[in-house]
């Protein structure tokens, strides 16, 4: 049986095809309806509603786009008697796409949300209202990123997969060599105040990004060299509803933009629920074995296929970038077998490698096959 956590990505993965799909369909004109139904929403609503649209679209000028219009309304009334709106609502897409040579065929879509539609929307245009089911797709886990040294720091944020850079900062800190003139002590001191006033800069900028985001974020991550970034967490530079966010210190040796993303990989420990984190180690697990150990792994559509009908994978790897199709027929030739699946990420660097380099099909073995 597939585990709970894997149907949970199928299902996600699914959702996540059916808007790439609906996102190309075109119409000619504002001909595309998109219906948006939350489960407290009367149908018979819904219906009164969609017939007084239908009256109001014969005061369309265009003879073509009057006549989709209201077919596309007269099929998702039709499909309405029938339907009962689930717990988290119902979106519905219907319209008259454009196939070439001038045609087009009236494809009606009916979408149940993996989250609860708060608002009803009409809506007609030349593409479908996607958006609200978009959002729904965004990872709800947010992180706060700071990595800073003495002359610089980055403020970033990682969603979900992505590290996003938000702003960065340069000191006016002077180097640790003084000059002429100047006495040891004084300098000294004047190299501590500049500090101080980086350091209380750094956490003005952070409060600015990070406290509209404080209800999102999961947690705060600091990077840089000792003593720096110990010397900013325990000076509370930022505010403390921030503050309390922290769940550690990393070391890192860039504090540019690219720092960013090294302390991502640094608190790989911190992170270990984060699906990030998960593909990354699937990843750098098989890339390991593959280079030392290569009998323990099979890559490529042909080959893993002939480790799953010998029951020989432990984790099928498959890439999110492959067909759906083909997704689905690889998942239960594995659910078959008792193999685990995990869907990868195009996200990262890893992730890709495995779309590109070995077809988006891999394999981490229980035992070395007998290829004799």
């Amino acid at each position: 049986m597939p585990s709970d956590k894997f149907s949970k990505d199928l299902k996600k993965y699914e959702f996540k095809k059916i808007l790439e799909e609906l996102k190309k369909k075109r119409g000619r004109g504002t001909e595309l309806i998109s219906v948006y139904i939350p489960p407290d929403r009367q149908i018979s609503d819904v219906v009164s509603h969609l017939r007084e649209e239908h009256g109001q679209a014969s005061n369309i000028k265009s003879k073509s786009t009057r006549t989709n219009v209201q077919s596309a309304l007269e099929s998702i009334l039709s499909r309405l008697k029938y339907l009962e709106v689930p717990e988290n609502g119902l979106a519905i897409f219907c319209g008259a796409i454009e196939v070439g040579g001038g045609k087009s065929n009236l494809e009606t879509y009916i979408v149940e949300p993996p989250e609860r539609i708060n608002s009803y929307i009409y809506h007609c245009d030349s593409s479908f209202l996607l958006e609200p089911l978009e959002r729904m797709l965004e990872e709800k886990d947010k992180y706060g990123l700071i990595v800073l040294d003495k002359k610089e720091a980055t403020i970033g944020i990682l969603h979900g997969k992505l590290v996003e850079p938000l702003r960065h900062l340069t000191s006016n800190v002077p180097g640790k060599q003084r000059k002429g003139g100047q006495s040891a002590p004084r300098f000294q001191r004047l190299r501590e105040i500049a500090v101080e006033e980086f350091y209380q800069r750094i956490g003005r900028h952070a409060n600015e990004l990070f406290l509209p985001e404080k209800g999102e974020l999961k947690g705060i991550l600091i990077g840089g060299p000792s003593p720096t970034k110990e010397e900013f967490i325990k000076g509370e530079y930022l505010h403390y509803e921030l503050q309390r966010k922290i769940i550690g210190a990393f070391d890192v040796a860039y504090t540019d933009e690219s720092g960013l993303f090294e302390l991502v990989d640094k608190a790989e420990d911190a992170l270990a629920e984060l699906d990030l984190i998960k593909e990354k180690r699937l990843m750098t697990k098989f890339l390991k074995l593959l280079a030392h150990d290569e009998e323990l792994v099979a890559y490529g559509e042909a080959e893993v296929r002939k480790m799953l009908e010998i029951g020989a994978v432990e984790t099928l790897l498959l890439s999110e970038g492959l067909p759906h199709e083909k997704v689905m027929e690889l998942s239960e030739l594995a659910e078959a077998a008792g193999t685990n699946v995990e869907l990868i990420s195009k996200d990262f660097e890893e992730g890709l490698q495995l779309l590109k380099a070995f077809g988006g099909v891999a394999a981490i073995l229980r035992y070395k096959p007998n290829k004799g």
